[in-house]
């Protein structure tokens, strides 16, 4: 038995690097190759596999369905969006702020406001759980996405567009290459992070509150601090991936910050598998797949997704790292 556990474990941390091996190869095949679109679409993948990541630290592990996700993904964007157009514009940015087009300035207001916008609704949210949970997350995410249509000074309802990507460090972020390892690097930061959280004292507590948050209370650990605490670096991670999102794609709109993008991200989660480290970036994987492929024959692709995340669910609940590695493997 503990053997198994063992060999279990093993296939699992293996699986992690093949799939994480295999995205930068790719990655760098299709730039060898001159596929900058190519290039371009892995980068996406590995965004939404960071915002799934972050949203899998409190669902997976803390058990918090947030529908509300998205809120932070756009906010993210937006920052990243705005302080591209008043660098352009050399202008101040917000609240007299000067503006600014470096990556890591960007990511540290994001990490900020994120940090701050959790912290309230986590405040409230969690004190409710189940279905009156995910509501109020999805009703903030709501009122921050009509916030941003109703915004016509940064485009309203039609967006906002990027003339030139944020710079890293000096780096031409505007090469598909250097764009990605970028990200890559953002991803491998994240997944570490992920993995030291869950195997720490701290991720055994959220692990017990999302199975028995009263279990938790009688050996003196508030469960709700926990919570809260994940809920915050869960919506720190899945902002900076809005924020990589908008410039890859130069452009950021309120559609970022839709209910249907939680539940695009929630999807990554289902399809590779809950609380599992690599889970997120296998199912962000399949979904850009699907969603590039067979969506270029037909814009009833979801169709197609919809049918895989079926099958997932009624033969291979725990996603599609249980198909390979078996039952989940408990740290």
């Amino acid at each position: 038995m503990l053997n198994s556990t063992h060999q279990k474990g093993f296939k699992e941390k293996a699986l992690n690097l093949i799939i994480l091996g295999l995205i930068f190869v790719t990655a760098l095949v299709t730039y060898w190759l001159d596929q900058g679109y190519y290039v371009n679409l892995v980068s996406r993948v590995v965004i939404f596999a960071i915002a799934g990541v972050g949203l899998n630290l409190a669902l997976g592990y803390g058990g918090m369905v947030s529908l509300g996700h998205a809120a932070f993904f756009g906010i993210g964007g937006y920052i990243a969006g705005i302080s591209a157009m008043h660098f352009s514009e050399n202008t101040s940015f917000i609240a007299g702020l000067d503006s600014t087009n470096q990556m890591l300035t960007i990511w540290l207001f994001v990490i900020i406001i994120c940090a701050l916008l959790a912290l309230f609704i986590g405040l409230i949210s969690l004190r409710t759980s189940g279905v009156y949970f995910i509501m109020i997350t999805l009703s903030f995410a709501q009122m921050v996405y009509y916030f941003a249509i109703s915004w016509p000074d940064y485009g309203g309802e039609d967006g906002l567009l990027i003339s030139s990507r944020n710079q890293f460090l000096g780096n031409d972020t505007d090469n598909e290459l250097v764009f990605f390892l970028i990200c890559f690097t953002v991803l491998l930061l994240t997944v570490f992070l992920s993995s030291r959280i869950i195997r720490s004292r701290f991720g055994t507590a959220l692990q017990v509150a999302r199975m028995n948050d009263v279990r938790l209370a009688t050996v003196g650990i508030r469960p709700y601090p926990i919570k809260l605490t994940a809920f915050v670096i869960s919506a720190v991670i899945t902002g900076i991936a809005g924020a990589l999102f908008a410039d890859l794609n130069r452009f950021v709109s309120p559609d970022m910050l839709s209910w249907q993008m939680s539940g695009e991200i929630i999807i990554f989660i289902l399809l590779g598998g809950v609380g599992r480290l690599s889970g997120p970036i296998l199912g962000a994987t399949l979904f850009v797949l699907l969603e590039t492929f067979i969506g270029g024959y037909t814009e009833h692709w979801k169709l197609f997704l919809g049918l895989v995340l079926l099958i997932v669910v009624l033969y291979a609940n725990g996603g599609l790292m249980k198909m390979v590695v078996g039952e989940k493997q408990h740290d």
